[in-house]
């Protein structure tokens, strides 16, 4: 009755048990069909994990799922439901828990993600505009960046979140500012500091909440993700203490159609725990009163292809990455790929998007905030 229904479920979105296409799933295991009714995108994932099934073009699969709405048809039970419930009642980001997605992802070793990125290491949506080169295109994110920030020489630019060091590597190299980057994972960090010797770029280890000084010009890609609903507007309030009067910020989020309190429990078990996708609502009423939206853009297609490129680099360095380093075992390579390929399949079918939001500060006096 289980498979049954499942089955009934998949061909609203075309897909099949065990079928020909390519977006069909191959069920190695009945156990399957029990834990994906019982623990829905959580016991979907990590079946998979567990070698019960394949299918040739996850991506593609992922992407029919929720082009048919078939993930929100699906109400999980009371178990899998307390998943969401944390993130609703209880502060997941708070500075004292801040570091757990640093340790847990970011941390996991630089030798892996050195596989897959680009010579910049832009661990984030590029920018695929006349070129289908991952590195070309992320050149082409960077210098968009600095465009809408309208960085000028000498300017002070403080990048919140600021990863392996590639992008305050590169506004300093080609657009002469001094670069301040706030980080909490040691690996980035340790790597930062020697990928940028001999630049005027400086890294601190510290949350984003512990900024002081004034800034012509802020940045933040793809570190929004990790605030927290419950966090947005004290974001918010340290750009506006950090940011001069006639300076701008941008903004690099990926982003939910939908306002949310939580994350899907796969991801947040196996890839970014407390992770959080903001709506444009949810930004826009954390910076209300605070700062002012002057550009938006989506570029949420650019991550599929951008998440593609990436798997692709992943599976030309795997048998090198696994013989250099046991800890990359065949489960996690599974995990691994169910995440790129998975997201892949969720930008593509328009559920998240990809936002770069520009904002300068509300300079009107405020009797209060």
């Amino acid at each position: 009755m289980i498979a049954g229904n499942i089955q009934n479920l998949l061909d609203h979105a075309g897909i099949k048990v065990n079928g020909s296409k390519p977006w069909d799933i191959q069920v190695y295991d009945d156990q399957w069909y029990k834990r994906v009714w019982k623990e829905k995108s959580l016991g979907f994932g990590e079946s998979y994990i567990d070698g019960l099934w394949d299918c040739q073009c996850i991506d593609e699969m992922i992407c029919r799922m929720f082009k048919s709405d078939l993930v929100g048809q699906v109400k999980g039970n009371l178990k899998y439901q307390l998943h969401f419930f944390s993130g609703v009642i209880f502060n997941l980001q708070s500075r004292v828990r801040s570091r757990i997605v640093a340790e847990r992802h970011y941390d996991l070793g630089n030798d892996l993600y050195f596989s897959f990125l680009d010579p910049y290491l832009q661990y984030s949506c590029a920018y695929f505009q006349d070129t289908d080169d991952l590195y070309e295109a992320q050149q082409k994110k960077l210098n968009l960046i600095a465009k809408k920030l309208d960085l000028k020489p000498s300017e002070s630019l403080m990048d919140i979140g600021s990863g392996w060091g590639g992008l305050a590597r590169y506004m300093a190299e080609n657009h002469g500012c001094e670069v301040t980057g706030v980080n909490i994972s040691k690996e980035q960090l340790k790597h930062s500091r020697e990928f940028c010797k001999g630049l005027p770029v400086n890294f601190l280890d510290q949350d984003y909440r512990k900024i002081t000084g004034k800034y012509d010009k802020i940045v933040s890609v793809g570190m929004f993700e990790h605030v927290g609903q419950k966090n947005y507007r004290e974001f918010m309030k340290v750009i506006d203490s950090s940011l001069k009067d006639d300076g701008k910020v941008l903004i690099q989020t990926i982003g939910s159609n939908k306002s949310k309190k939580t994350c899907d429990p796969w991801i947040a078990k196996y890839i970014f725990p407390n992770g959080m996708l903001p709506s444009i609502a949810q930004i826009s009423k954390s910076a209300e009163g605070l700062l002012d939206i002057q550009h938006l853009e989506n570029l949420g297609p650019h991550y599929d292809k951008t998440l593609m490129a990436w798997h692709s680099n992943f599976q030309k360095a795997w048998p090198e990455l696994y013989r250099k380093n046991k800890k990359y075992d065949e489960r996690f390579k599974r995990m691994w790929e169910f995440y790129l390929l998975s997201c892949a399949g969720v930008f593509r079918a328009g559920t998240n998007q990809l936002w770069q939001v520009v904002m300068t500060r509300h300079l009107p006096q405020r009797k209060s905030i």
